[in-house]
C-alpha cells in the first residue's frame, strides 16, 4: 500500500506543479473567505482517488474535498490532495500532497510529497520515518528558550478558536524563534525531520496530519492533543514534538485553562 500511496503522491504533485498559474476559478468553502478551493485541489484529488481505487477498489476514502466513502471498511484512504492552498494560490512554493492510511482506526502508513522540492516522506507503523529513502530523527534541542517551533492559524482565526492567539502569545515569550508556513503537513514533516524542534495548532482535520504524525511518531518524537493526552487524528488540537520538549510545550498550553476570555491576548 505504502508504493501505492507514493505513486499517487507523485502524480499528484506532478499534477500541482504544473498547474501552479494556471487556476482558473476560485471558491471559498462554507462561506468561509478565507477557506479556498479551486479545480486544482480538486483536480489532484482525482487522480490520487482513482489510482487507489485501481488498486484497493474495496478500501475506504476521507478526503478534503469528496468526503467519505465506504467507511465501514477495515483500511481506509485519509487525502490532503493539497495542504497550502493559499500558497499555492499565491505562487507561494510552500505546499504539499498527504496521504495516510488507516487500519481499524490506527494510522498505518504516510505519505507526503512536496512537489516544489521533490522531497518525499513516508513512513509505516514500526518500520520508521524516511525522507527521499534516507531515515529521519528528531531533534534532541532541549529547553524551549532554544527550540524553533511551528505553528498555524485557523481559517477561523479572528474568533481565536481554542486561545489560538493567546497560545501564539504566550510561545512567542518562552521559544527561541515560531515560523508559520502554512502547511500542517509540512510542518509535521519538519519536526520530524530534525530541522523544527515542535509544532501545534488548532482546529486540524483528519487530512491535515494523518501522515505527518506517523511520520513524527516513527522518527523518535511525540504526538498528543493540548492535555497531553494519546492524539486523535479526528480531534481538532495537535502537539507534536521532539519528545524531550513536549512537557514544556504542554506547560505553556495549559497557562490558558478552559473557557478562558476570548482575545486576551494583545492583538
Amino acid at each position: 500500500m505504502i508504493n501505492v500511496a507514493i505513486e499517487a503522491a507523485r502524480e499528484a504533485g506532478k499534477f500541482l506543479r504544473y498547474s501552479v498559474g494556471r487556476v482558473r476559478n476560485v471558491e471559498t468553502k462554507q462561506g468561509e473567505e478565507r477557506n479556498l478551493v479551486s479545480e486544482i485541489d480538486r483536480g489532484s484529488e482525482e487522480r490520487i482517488i482513482g489510482i487507489i481505487r485501481h488498486h484497493y477498489p474495496a478500501h475506504g476514502i476521507l478526503a478534503e474535498e469528496s468526503g467519505t466513502s465506504s467507511p465501514d471498511a477495515e483500511y481506509r484512504w485519509i487525502i490532503d490532495p493539497l495542504d497550502g492552498t493559499t500558497n499555492f494560490l499565491h505562487g507561494l512554493p510552500v505546499f504539499c500532497v498527504t496521504i495516510g492510511i488507516e487500519h481499524r482506526g490506527e494510522i498505518v502508513a504516510g505519505v507526503v510529497y512536496d512537489p516544489n522540492t521533490d522531497v518525499l516522506y513516508t513512513a509505516e507503523k514500526g518500520k520508521g520515518a524516511y525522507m527521499n529513502g534516507k531515515r529521519m530523527k528528531v531533534s534532541s534541542t532541549s529547553g524551549l528558550i532554544n527550540s524553533l517551533l511551528m505553528t498555524g492559524f485557523p481559517y477561523d482565526i479572528a474568533e481565536n478558536p481554542g486561545m489560538a492567539v493567546d497560545h501564539f502569545v504566550d510561545f512567542l515569550m518562552e521559544a527561541q524563534g515560531i515560523r508559520r508556513f502554512g502547511s500542517a503537513a509540512l510542518d509535521l514533516c519538519f519536526v520530524a525531520e530534525g530541522r523544527l524542534d515542535g509544532f501545534w495548532e488548532v482546529n486540524l482535520n483528519p487530512w491535515d496530519i494523518a501522515a505527518g504524525i506517523l511520520l513524527v511518531t516513527e522518527a523518535g518524537g511525540a504526538v498528543s492533543d493540548f492535555d497531553g493526552a494519546p492524539l486523535s487524528i479526528y480531534r481538532k488540537k495537535v502537539l507534536a514534538s521532539n519528545g524531550v520538549i513536549h512537557g514544556a510545550m504542554l506547560d505553556v498550553l495549559k497557562k490558558r485553562p478552559p473557557g478562558a476570555a476570548k482575545n486576551a491576548a494583545p492583538h
